[in-house]
C-alpha cells in the first residue's frame, strides 16, 4: 500500500512538472503603455501605436518571445501630462506589465520619468526629447533619431551657411519644446557668425500669423527658422503664401513640426514647394534601410482600414522599430530582467527598419539622424506623390544626401 501511494506522489509530481512550463507559457508577455488617443497628439499617436501592434502581430506569428505570446495593453492618455503618472502606476500595479514604452511626445513623458527611476525600470522613449537631460535614469532609450537640441537645427544652419547666409529670424512657439529646440538653433547661429534681425515667440493656439510674416519681410533676413506645432505650421505656411517673406530670404523652415503628417502635406499641397524642414524618414533611395518598404506597404493597408496617417513616414517606423530592438534583447538575454536589457541595448548595435541604431550614454541616438528635406515639385491634391522620391529631397546630411539646395525660397518655391 505504501508502495502505491509512493508511486502514485511521484506520478502527481511528475506530472506537475511536466505541466508547470506549460501553464507558464500561457502567460503572456505583457507590455504596457500610454498613448494619445485623443488630444492633439492622437494623428500620431493612433498611428504609431498600429506600427506596435504590427510588431506584436510579426512577433507573435514567430512563436512569441521566450516561448510566449507577447501582449499590448495601451491607454489613452489624452495627449496630457495630466494623466500620465496614474496610467503607468496602473500598467505597473494592477495590470503587472512586463515593460513599458513611454507616451508619444516629451510633455506626456516628462511625469513618468521619476516613477521609472525610483523603480529601476527600462523605459523605452517615444520620440520625446531631452525626457532624459535631468533625470539621468541609465535604462531609458529613445527611438527618435537625435540627441541634444543642436542635432535638429545643425543641417539647417549648414545648409544657411552654403548659401552665405548673414542674418536669421526666428519664429517659435511659445512652448517648453519649442523653446528648447530654438535655444539650440540660437547657439549654432551664433556660433555661425549669423546676425538676428527678428526674435519672435507667439502664444499657443496664435491661428493669425499675418503681422509676424509681414514683420519678418519687413526684417529682410537671409532665414527663416521657424519652430511650430502642427497647427501653427499650417497657419504660417499659409501665411507666407498669402504675403510672401520677401526676395531677401534664401532659406525657410527647419523645425515645422506637422509638415510630416500625410493629411497636413496633402492639405497644403504646392504650398509647401521651397520649403526646407527637419523629418525622420521620406522615401529617398539612401533611406531604403531593410526591411522598410515592406512595413510601409503593410502599414498603408491597415492605415486606411483603420482611418490613420496613410502614409506613416513620421512615427510608425519608429515605434516598429521599438518592438525589433526589445525582440533582439530578449532574444539575445533570454530574460526579461529590465537591468539585463539595458545593458544589451546599451552595449549592443541594433537592426532595425530604421536603419542601425547604437545608443549614447544617456539612452539618446550616438548617431543622430535627423534629415533636412527641401518639398519640391509638389502638385495639389495628389497623396500618392509622396510616395515617390524627389518630393522630399534630402540635403542633409551629407551621407543622405539625395539633392542640393535650391535657393533664394521665392525662386525654390515656383
Amino acid at each position: 500500500m505504501r508502495s502505491w501511494l509512493r508511486s502514485f506522489a511521484l506520478a502527481l509530481v511528475c506530472t506537475a512538472a511536466l505541466f508547470a512550463p506549460l501553464a507558464g507559457a500561457q502567460n503572456p508577455i505583457k507590455i504596457g503603455l500610454g498613448i494619445a488617443h485623443t488630444g492633439p497628439l492622437a494623428g500620431g499617436g493612433k498611428a504609431a501605436l498600429l506600427a506596435l501592434q504590427m510588431w506584436r502581430d510579426d512577433v507573435n506569428a514567430r512563436g512569441g518571445l521566450l516561448g510566449r505570446k507577447v501582449e499590448l495593453i495601451a491607454y489613452d492618455d489624452q495627449s496630457s501630462a495630466a494623466t500620465t503618472p496614474a496610467i503607468y502606476t496602473k500598467l505597473l500595479d494592477v495590470d503587472k506589465v512586463d515593460l513599458l514604452i513611454a507616451p508619444y511626445g516629451s510633455v506626456p513623458t516628462a511625469p513618468i520619468m521619476p516613477l521609472v527611476k525610483r523603480r529601476g525600470l527600462l523605459l523605452m522613449g517615444n520620440f520625446a526629447f531631452q525626457a532624459n537631460h535631468s533625470v539621468r535614469h541609465d535604462r531609458w532609450f529613445n527611438n527618435g533619431p537625435w540627441n541634444d537640441a543642436a542635432s535638429w537645427s545643425d543641417g539647417f544652419f549648414k545648409l544657411g551657411k552654403s548659401v552665405d547666409a548673414k542674418t536669421v529670424a526666428f519664429l517659435v512657439a511659445d512652448q517648453e519644446f519649442a523653446q528648447s529646440l530654438a535655444s539650440g538653433a540660437k547657439v549654432i547661429a551664433k556660433d555661425i557668425g549669423l546676425t538676428t534681425v527678428y526674435e519672435q515667440s507667439y502664444p499657443p493656439h496664435t491661428v493669425d500669423f499675418s503681422t509676424m510674416i509681414r514683420a519678418i519681410r519687413a526684417a529682410k533676413p537671409d532665414i527663416v527658422y521657424v519652430m511650430s506645432y502642427p497647427n501653427d505650421s499650417v497657419a504660417i505656411v499659409r501665411a507666407v503664401n498669402e504675403i510672401g517673406v520677401g526676395s531677401s530670404v534664401k532659406l525657410f523652415g527647419g523645425g515645422m513640426v506637422g509638415l510630416q503628417f500625410t493629411n497636413i502635406m496633402e492639405s497644403l499641397g504646392s504650398k509647401l514647394n521651397g520649403i526646407v524642414n527637419y523629418n525622420t524618414y521620406v522615401p529617398e533611395k539612401t533611406m531604403d534601410f531593410p526591411g522598410v518598404k515592406d512595413f510601409l506597404a503593410r502599414y498603408s493597408q491597415r492605415a486606411a482600414r483603420e482611418k490613420v496617417d496613410l502614409l506613416g513616414y513620421y512615427l510608425p517606423p519608429f515605434n516598429y522599430a521599438i518592438g525589433q530592438m526589445l525582440e533582439q534583447a530578449i532574444t539575445a538575454t533570454k530574460s526579461l530582467d529590465h537591468k539585463v536589457l539595458a545593458d544589451y541595448l546599451r552595449s549592443n548595435e541594433l537592426k532595425t527598419i530604421v536603419g542601425s541604431v547604437r545608443y549614447g550614454k544617456d539612452g539618446e541616438w550616438a548617431m543622430p539622424r535627423i534629415v533636412m528635406i527641401q518639398f519640391r515639385g509638389v502638385v495639389d491634391k495628389n497623396l500618392e506623390q509622396f510616395r515617390q522620391p524627389g518630393k522630399q529631397v534630402i540635403l542633409e546630411p551629407a551621407q543622405l544626401q539625395t539633392g542640393t539646395l535650391v535657393a533664394p525660397f521665392e525662386k525654390a518655391r515656383r
